[in-house]
Order: C-alpha cells, then structure tokens, then sequence
C-alpha cells in the first residue's frame, strides 16, 4: 500500500502562501515525475530580522543585568522635610495675623502678635517693685555704715570711760589708805596732848599752892597758867585732827564708791558699745536680704518682659507658613497649635527592603524621580540609614515572640540629600509628601 506523507510548508510572502507539494516514500519510484528537478530557494528576510531582534534582545538583557547588579532601586520614597507646629507660650486673645496661608517667611519673622496690655502692666509693677527694693538696699547700706561709725565711736568711748574709771577706783583707794594712815596720827597726837595736858593741870595746881604759901613767884605761877592753857589749846586741835582725819577718810571712801559707780556706768557703756556692733551685724543681714530682694525682683523683671515678649510669635525657622488655623480675636492657650512651618530644606525618605542595603552606604549617588516632575531628573546621595526599621517605629511595633509569626521582609527608611545642582529652579516646588522613585549605585 502506497501511503502519501504529506508535509506543509508554509511560505509567506507579501501576495500569496504557497504548499509544496507531496513527498512520497523513496521505495515508491512510481510516483515521482521523471522531469523533477531539485527546487533552489532563498530563506525569507524575516528570519534574518528575527535573527536580529533576538540579538537586540540578547545584548539589551545583558546589559540590563549589568545595571541591575550596580543599583539598588524603589519606588516607596516621599519627599519629606522638617515641619515646625507654631504654637503660643502664654494664653491671651489675638489682636493681628500677620500672615497669610502658604507665605513665605524668615526666620524670627512676626506671625501672630497677641494683646499685651496685660503683660505690659504685669512689666510696670515688676519694675516699680525692683524700684522700690533696690532703694531698701540702699538704705540698709547706709544703716551699716551708719551703725559701724556709731558702734566704733561708742567703743572707743566706752574704753576710755572704762580706763578712766578704773584709774579713779585706784587714786581714791590711794587716798583711802593715806587718810586711814592719818587717823592713828591723829589719835597718838591727841593721846600726847592730854598727857602733856595733865601733867601742864598739875603743875599748874602745885603752883598755885606754892604761890599761896610764897614758894614761888607769881611769874613762875603765870607761866605754869600759861603752860596748862597752851596744853589745852594742843589737845582741842589733836581732838580737831581726828575729826579731820576721820572725815577725810568718809571723803575718800565716798570717793571710792563713787568711782567705782563710774566704773560700772563704764562697763555699761562697753556692753551697749557691744549692742552697737549687733546692730551693725543686724543691718548687714537687712542689707544681704534686701540684695537677696533685688534678685529675686530682677528675676521677676526679666520673667514680665519674657512673657511680654511672648505676646509675638515668630518663626523658629524660614519656610513656608500652611495649616492656618488662627484668626483676629480668638482666645488661644499655651501649646495649641496655629499653624504649620514647613522647613525650605527638603530631602528624600526612601524605604528600601532590607535585602537591598548589603550594599548600601552614605556617600553614594542616587538618581530621583519625583512623580510631580517626571521630566526633571534630580541627583542626590545617601545621607544615613536609619537606625531601626519603620515598623519598631511604629505604635504598636510587632512582636515576632507572640507565637504568630510571619517572616516579612521589613523596610529600612534612608534620608537622601538632593544635589543643590539639580534643586535650582524647584526649591519652593518641592513638598514634603511628594511622591519618587530612586534609585541608588550601590557599586562604581
């Protein structure tokens, strides 16, 4: 049996696709024309052309994983940059807004400016009460030298006086022991002047008798009178001696006891001297706590004017105000935020899977592409890594010892700085949020 295999050949060309025609089996002779000939056809061009894509294809995959192998590269970034929340230190009502949504502005710029009228009056007392105490210390001041002077003068007084008394207490007991030493004096003369007296009596009575018998003369009578008066007139003034001798001694004991009340009156004035020395230790400790005063009221002086200050806020940094949420007349409190500061300098957050950061280093070149401004190419380099994965930051970070756990690969943010270069032109376009593509050559 004769079986005819038939094989399709398919050639296609711009007009027609022919068939060739039947092959039968070489052991069939019968079945082939005597007059075929062996067909001679060229191959299609389009071989050669899909020859050459492949090539194409061959050499674009080459090079694709050469890039690859040097790149490290994601599209989970977002321009990020520092936004600084403007809020009040002090509660008060807002007399001016100074600014609009999305205006620019300097560092230390007047934003919002709140009623001072009270911190203004809150200034006038603290500087009337640094008055006022600052003329205390003063005074005490003057106390001090005053009741040092004082002090000295009395001191030195009350010495003198107390030297004085004491060399008086000395002469009168002196003149005590002198007039003491005249009084027995005084009686051995008075002794002698009646013994003298008596014996003068005597003769004088022994004369008379003899004048009456004519022993004796009448001149030897009158000179024994005369002795006998004189001896009296010797003992009256011996009697007179002591009287003054006693009395000069009462004298010079008075003397004694009145010195020695001078003496006391002179110790008196050294304690009151010493009195006056406190005094001046008591105003120095016055003007040590009228200096403790004047701190403290220049404390409160310089707390007014802080709070006066206050009163207007300004921006910490220059940028660009949004989120206004502040109006003429409204009441504000401490720590409420009025509106938003978003810093000029701007940067890429890029969160790259923790397998592509083997590589990975500060210092590298990155290319950017922010969606806003897919035409603009941007250059940058790393600038750090960040210390933990964004979910250990997160509020509730996971807890891989729970039981539950499912191995995901975790995201490492990376802080990209953009090239100043390349920034020109697009400094105040560029906003935190903002999405991009980098991508970073991890290998030169």
């Amino acid at each position: 049996m004769n079986l005819a295999l038939l094989r399709g050949i398919v050639i296609m060309n711009s007009s027609e696709i022919k068939t060739a025609k039947p092959v039968v089996p070489l052991n069939d002779q019968k079945a082939l024309p005597e007059t075929a000939a062996k067909s001679n056809k060229k191959p299609s061009p389009l071989i050669f052309v899909g020859l050459g894509g492949l090539a194409v294809l061959a050499i674009g995959g080459f090079y694709y994983v050469q890039q690859a192998a040097g790149y490290e590269q994601t599209d989970n970034a977002v321009v990020a940059a520092h936004i600084h929340p403007v809020s009040p230190r002090i509660s008060g009502v807002v007399s001016q807004v100074l600014i609009q949504e999305n205006q620019i502005v300097k560092a230390g710029q007047p934003l919002v400016k709140l009623d001072p009228r009270d911190d203004q009056m809150a200034l006038v007392q603290a500087q009337a009460a640094l008055t006022t105490v600052q003329s205390q210390a003063r005074t005490a001041q003057t106390s001090i030298a005053l009741a040092s002077g004082n002090a000295q003068a009395a001191d030195t007084q009350a010495l003198g006086g107390l030297q004085s008394a004491a060399a008086a207490i000395a002469s009168a007991q002196s003149a005590v022991r002198a007039v003491q030493a005249a009084v027995p004096i005084a009686q051995a003369q008075l002794q002698q002047a009646e013994a003298n007296l008596t014996k003068a009596k005597l003769d004088y009575t022994r004369y008379q008798s003899l004048r009456q018998e004519g022993a004796i003369s009448q001149q030897q009578l009158e000179a024994a009178k005369a002795t006998y008066e004189v001896n009296l007139a010797t003992r009256a003034a011996a009697r007179q001696g002591i009287a003054q001798a006693q009395a000069n001694l009462a004298q010079a004991q008075e003397t004694v006891t009145r010195t020695r009340a001078g003496l006391l009156q002179s110790q008196g004035t050294v304690q009151q001297a010493k009195v006056g020395q406190v005094q001046t230790q008591i105003n120095r400790n016055q003007y040590a706590a009228a200096l403790t005063a004047v701190t403290q009221a220049k404390a409160a002086l310089a707390n007014a004017q802080l709070q006066l200050s206050y009163t207007t806020l300004r921006a910490p940094v220059s940028g660009r105000i949004g989120k206004r949420s502040v109006e003429v007349g409204q009441r504000v409190q401490p720590g409420q935020q009025l509106m938003a500061l978003v810093e000029n300098q701007v940067w890429i957050s890029a969160n790259f899977k923790e397998t592509q950061l083997a590589r990975m280093q500060p210092g590298q070149s990155v290319e950017i592409k922010v969606d806003a401004f897919g035409d603009h190419p941007f250059k940058g380099h790393v600038d750090s890594l960040a210390p933990a994965s964004g979910a250990q930051f997160s509020l509730l970070p996971p807890d891989n010892a729970t039981g539950n756990f499912t191995k995901i690969v975790q995201r490492i943010p990376v802080k990209i700085f953009l090239e100043a270069d390349s920034l020109k032109g697009y400094e105040q376009r560029l906003v935190p949020g903002m999405s991009a593509d980098v991508r970073v050559q991890v290998k030169n």
